[in-house]
């Protein structure tokens, strides 16, 4: 039994390890990552909401030129 409940363990943070790896390749973690930093480096300032962010995130991604040449 104990054998069977180490491999479950195991199994279980390799699930976290592989969601938490997707979440960062696909943006999904970018707001908490925002937030890391703003805390980190941005102390005194006040924070944008998820709301406020996302927007911001978008508008300058779509904005300006978007072509290759």
């Amino acid at each position: 039994m104990k054998g069977g409940r180490a491999t479950a363990l195991r199994l279980v943070r390799w699930l976290g390890a592989a969601w938490g790896w997707l979440r960062a390749v696909s943006g999904d973690d970018a707001y908490e990552r925002y937030l890391a930093h703003h805390v980190r480096e941005h102390a005194g300032r006040p924070l944008l909401g998820r709301r406020a962010f996302y927007r911001e995130s978008q508008q300058r991604k779509w904005s300006g030129v978007s072509r290759c040449c």
